[in-house]
């Protein structure tokens, strides 16, 4: 981690147990990041935290030691079971869980606490299995965490600390419900460690928090300073017939190791795909109907550096924390002025460099003003360079599952006859 991105604060100042030192000398952690040197001592403390600050400055780690140090100084009831978790741990992605989890396993490795992952999409047995057979810290997505709940595979009695990861994520997603079914269920706040931790806070975030927190300490590390300063922000007006000319050609002059294309939908991921496969690009789309084990499959290999480009919906712009993204492409500008900040956080994190470059189209271009509003400030503008929009070789062709009979590509049973047994199914309940 550059030292210019942490603070003069030593870990080794918070007096913290010696197993759990062990574990954050084998993160190669020593010194704080800001947002761990301004939450640590409130959490330290028995107090609450809602922490903003800019997205990867060092969050998860900043939780992750304050969860330990509670359960490592706090005694556990002698009546608990070992299907009652001592903390929970909420993200929105399942992305973000894992590594959540990743990280937990590392700084936790001499503690002798057990942290366990559940996230849908895969592992329905295993991750059941696992919480069953014993759990001190349950990291998840609410979906599947409530369905094992109401199963009663395990219960939220015991809990001693609770973290909100993302926070104004759960809420894009539409799991405040969710939320709230979970924190309803453990015991009361002025009973446990709160901690909520987001790259942006807004009113909404900031109500949940005081409902279901006990009066927690706002802490906000340069809130005016949405984006990261190690990120260079540029923005191309161009046609949409340009966009994937552009793209080849910036890739063909840059460094295209490890970029990640954002685009809006399925659909144009598909055609960005096959223009890059034709282009002498290796590429992956990872949208949200990849299969969690094929979408871990395509991670690791981007992680590895096998997979120079990603292409990529929304579903990844939070929660990823890949080493060494150097480009994120803003192929399609985001229709949400939140998400520009999530996307160009995907680069330059703990403090390296990365480049941000956006493509304002006649579809998308509309956004540009509500993205500059949020973040403060213009997004330097350049001419598109003539050299840049590439000749283009003709793209690769989409493989497409094969029709099924009655005309449908969906499941089997989806046809058309099935289709007209649900129109009628429809009609009757009218």
């Amino acid at each position: 981690m550059p030292e210019a991105h942490l603070t003069k604060i030593a870990y080794s100042t918070f007096s913290l147990p010696d197993r759990l030192m062990q574990g954050i000398e084998d993160a190669g952690f020593s010194m704080c990041t800001p947002i761990q040197a301004e939450t640590l001592p409130v959490a330290l403390a028995g107090k609450d935290v809602a922490g903003q600050a800019q997205t990867g400055t060092g969050k998860t780690a900043a939780f992750l030691v304050a969860v330990y140090n509670h359960l490592l100084t706090h005694e556990v009831d002698a009546q608990r079971k070992v299907n009652q978790p001592r903390a929970l741990i909420l993200a929105p992605t399942r992305e973000l869980a894992i590594q959540i989890h990743r990280d937990a396993v590392v700084i936790g490795r001499h503690t002798g606490l057990k942290p366990v992952l559940a996230y849908g999409g895969t592992g329905y047995d295993q991750q059941r299995d696992e919480i069953t057979a014993g759990v001190d810290i349950l990291i998840g997505t609410p979906g599947r965490l409530i369905d094992y709940f109401k199963q009663h595979v395990y219960n939220l009695k015991m809990i001693q600390v609770i973290v909100l990861d993302e926070a104004d994520r759960m809420f894009d997603l539409g799991f405040i419900k969710d939320i709230r079914y979970l924190f309803r269920r453990c015991p009361p706040p002025e009973q446990r460690l709160g901690l909520l931790f987001s790259a942006t806070l807004s009113h909404r975030v900031q109500e949940l928090a005081y409902e279901h927190m006990n009066n927690p300490l706002a802490i906000n590390i340069e809130p005016e300073k949405v984006t990261a300063d190690r990120v260079r922000q540029v923005v191309y007006h161009t046609s949409n017939e340009d966009k994937i000319p552009l793209l080849i050609g910036l890739l063909n002059q840059g460094d295209p190791s490890r970029s990640i294309v954002f685009v809006n939908t399925k659909r144009n991921a598909e055609r960005v795909w096959a223009y890059l496969e034709g282009n002498g690009f290796k590429s992956a789309v990872l949208s949200g109907d990849v299969p969690q084990t094929k979408r871990q499959h395509l991670l690791k290999e981007f992680q590895d550096g096998k997979l120079p480009v990603l292409i990529a919906t929304d579903v990844a712009a939070r929660g990823l924390h890949v080493p060494d993204v150097s480009h994120v492409f803003n192929y399609d500008l985001p229709q949400d002025a939140e998400d520009y900040v999530h996307r160009i956080g995907r680069t330059a994190r703990v403090g390296k460099d990365g480049d941000a470059i956006s493509f304002a189209c006649e579809n998308f271009v509309y956004s540009l003003p509500e993205i500059e509003s949020f973040i403060g400030h213009k997004i330097p503008v350049e001419a598109v360079p003539v050299d840049c929009i590439a000749e283009l070789r003709p793209p690769v062709r989409i493989k497409r599952p094969p029709p099924r009979p009655g005309g449908g590509r969906g499941r089997p049973g989806q046809g058309k006859a099935a289709s007209g047994r649900q129109d009628g199914k429809r009609k009757r309940q009218r």
